[in-house]
């Protein structure tokens, strides 16, 4: 047992190693970035585009928010403004699709997907379904209320202070990483040892066929699941490199994560919003595996008919 805990433990050392070397540059960079006129341009930008999915020009600021920084930035920003009920549901649906971009994005690309499918996942969902939600909705005028207001704190001044905050900031960031990931990783490992991961890919394994992917995908599932694509990348790593997980079946992975990850954290962390959080996960859920299975359907036709291309040519 001490062997499987030690072999864990420095799989998870290295692990956080490898994403902390990402995760690390791009914290310290989005940081200076707040202190430049970079998001407020983004945001005169983006504004006059708002009205197509039902919000107001303000909305634009917890949009840009959260997808530079993270969710906790974005919701921050939309309990500091009056917005109506509808408009606060539709920007958790789009920052539930979009958020945290550039380090889950890296971290993605990290894993051995194209960054720019990401991107574009993600950015599709979360306007699409804005505009869906925008036109079946006809309710929700009223003003929002929230469940409480979180104290912000102060900006740091001069460029020392601000690049110290940066250093903190990405520091605490990967100090996080190590807390979640090194403890999986034991815990992983020894569910190998003892082979009761196995026992968990055939539990698991109508779903991941479901989804149109193999019995060695669910690990990487799983983890995307409950972690999130940034602190569950560590065990997407390690599983792509032990259970030989296919690149058609982590990429149908990365689909269903993109649109669906962290469902714990990444549900109640609306719930100061006042909205009903239930419908927020429903919609994750059902577009995720929909846009998954979809996607499977086309790859597999694709398939067959290249298969098929060189009997034409006889």
């Amino acid at each position: 047992m001490l062997g499987t805990i030690k072999r864990g433990f420095f799989v998870g050392l290295k692990t956080t190693w490898t994403l902390g070397k990402i995760i690390f540059p791009v914290t310290l960079l989005v940081t200076l970035l707040q202190y430049t006129p970079v998001l407020d341009w983004v945001i005169r930008w983006i504004s006059p585009l708002m009205g197509w999915f039902g919000l107001s020009g303000d909305a634009t600021i917890p949009l840009v928010l959260g997808n530079f920084l993270n969710l906790y930035a974005g919701i921050g920003a939309i309990l500091t403004l009056d917005l109506t009920v509808k408009e606060v549901f539709i920007l958790a649906v789009m920052l539930s699709f979009s958020h945290n971009m550039f380090i889950e994005s890296t971290v993605a690309a990290k894993v051995g997907i194209k960054m720019w499918i990401i991107v574009v996942v993600r950015l599709g969902l979360a306007l699409v379904s804005a505009f869906v939600i925008n036109l079946v909705w006809s309710g929700g005028g009223e003003l929002a209320k929230y469940g409480f207001v979180p104290s912000a704190g102060e900006k740091a001044s001069g460029w020392f202070n601000i690049f110290v905050e940066g250093v903190e900031k990405a520091s605490i960031g990967i100090i996080q990483l190590a807390v979640i990931v090194i403890p999986l990783m034991i815990g992983i490992q020894i569910l190998k040892d003892l082979k009761w991961l196995d026992v968990f890919s055939r539990w698991m394994s109508p779903i991941t066929r479901a989804l149109g992917m193999k019995e060695n995908t669910s690990t990487t599932l799983a983890a995307g699941i409950m972690f999130g694509l940034a602190f569950g990348a560590g065990v997407m790593i390690q599983a792509v490199k032990e259970d030989n997980v296919s690149k058609k079946d982590l990429t149908l992975a990365f689909i269903f994560l993109v649109a669906c990850h962290a469902v714990i954290e990444d549900t109640l962390i609306f719930i100061p919003l006042g909205i009903p959080v239930l419908p927020l996960l429903l919609i994750r859920l059902v577009t995720a595996t929909v846009l998954t299975m979809i996607v499977a359907f086309i790859w597999k036709r694709v398939e067959r008919n290249s298969r098929k291309e060189p009997l034409y040519g006889n």
